[in-house]
């Protein structure tokens, strides 16, 4: 199962692969897979029952909103996208698309982009891309470009992570109206989604080099925290929501959403918001690994689930160094580190700005990606980076293969 961090935040771990693959997962003895690979599931009691692709996406286009899932690095989560965005515009072609990887702000860069005004690298440039994702920018590319080609309209779900981050240290209240994007409070989540958020809590906490152990959900930090998440689901659902309340004269399009699994898991984010917008129309189609444990598959998880098969033969996965990397005025530094990680092994810290890797002055995320993607099994890379007042020099040693 892909990191609870990596399907609910967009600054996840980062590893320096941004694709993972399906193949090579090895389920533990005990595990039972319960999905059909390469077909629907929808559930029926307590369990998951094959159904057709005609049945799912039929009864799915006659949503008002219905929202795909993703683990955001899984280049086969956004093929999967992309095949059910296309069954679903065959029959509701009168269709709008939202991305939660873009903040409002950018939404005339999205009207844009549909109406053929921008080439391809002037709308990664203005879509401010390798300031706001570590992500390699070809994951969504066909999505983009089924939107542009169809000239189906692109919608900016998000808010700026400055709004998330602002919430997360000082809490909604403290944050000034005319600071909030117009965004309304959200509603208080489920004991359920609490609880989900409170696991998430705990390894961001232990990301940081803290104590999970010592996390307690009734402290102050942990309150800001949920009020962040919610935000973030309400900023989402109320973008949806906007172009169906109310109804142009020429009727309600079909409001697809490409938002992160953790968002929209048995309904607690994206979906426990619209209700309280007041639409109820609302379906939720994930992906799943086909070999995934039974136990994932609970009661209202999703309306259905596409089994992804594993490829036949892996890759060898790219070298993962293990941190969270952010792109500021003052260059590309480190947010965070994993416990454990190369990154950590290497002496790297929370806080490092870095100015040269393999001799190549670091500008941007991308590259830094890229560097680290391409770098062979046992090889070694030279890094440079300020840490306060002093610039240090550290050599990445990569691991042989096994």
């Amino acid at each position: 199962m892909k990191p609870l961090l990596r399907q609910l935040f967009a600054a996840a771990v980062f590893s320096a692969t941004a694709t993972v693959s399906a193949a090579g997962v090895t389920l533990p003895p005990a595990a039972q897979a319960c999905l059909t690979p390469a077909t629907w599931s929808m559930p029926d009691g307590g369990q998951f029952r094959s159904a057709s692709a005609s049945v799912v996406l039929t009864a799915s286009a006659k949503r008002d909103v219905v929202l795909l899932g993703e683990a955001h690095g899984d280049d086969d989560h956004h093929r999967w996208q992309l095949q059910a965005l296309a069954a679903l515009y065959t029959l509701r072609p009168d269709m709008v698309v939202g991305f939660e990887m873009f903040p409002r702000r950018l939404q005339p860069v999205l009207e844009r982009w549909v109406a053929g005004e921008l080439t391809l690298r002037q709308f990664v440039e203005q879509s401010e891309w390798d300031t706001v994702w570590s992500l390699p920018f070809e994951l969504y590319l066909p999505l983009f470009q089924f939107a542009r080609i169809n000239r189906i309209p692109m919608l900016a779900l998000n808010v700026d992570r400055k709004l998330n981050k602002a919430i997360t240290a000082k809490g909604w209240d403290a944050v000034p109206p005319a600071e909030r994007e117009g965004v309304s409070r959200a509603a208080p989540p489920s004991a359920a989604y609490r609880q989900y958020l409170f696991d998430v809590y705990r390894q961001h906490t232990a990301m940081h080099g803290h104590d999970d152990n010592k996390a307690n959900q009734d402290d102050t930090a942990f309150r800001f925290f949920v009020e962040s998440q919610t935000t973030w689901d309400r900023a989402m659902a109320e973008a949806l929501a906007r172009r169906l309340l109310p109804a142009g004269a020429g009727g309600k399009p079909l409001v697809v959403g490409i938002i992160g699994s953790g968002h929209l898991r048995y309904g607690y984010g994206v979906q426990h918001q619209l209700r309280d917008l007041g639409l109820n129309d609302v379906g939720t189609l994930l992906p799943m690994d086909a070999d995934v444990d039974c136990k994932e598959l609970r009661s209202g998880l999703a309306d259905a689930v596409f089994a992804l098969p594993p490829q036949a033969s892996a890759k060898p996965e790219p070298p993962r160094l293990g941190v969270q990397l952010e792109q500021n005025e003052g260059g590309v530094q480190i947010a965070a580190i994993t416990a454990g990680s190369l990154a950590e092994r290497s002496g790297l810290k929370s806080g490092d700005r870095l100015l040269e890797l393999g001799g190549v002055e670091v500008k941007k995320v991308s590259p830094v990606i890229a560097a680290i993607r391409q770098q062979a099994a046992g090889s070694w890379l030279p890094l440079r980076l300020q840490r306060g007042d002093a610039t240090l020099e550290l050599v990445l040693k990569f691991p042989p293969k096994p």
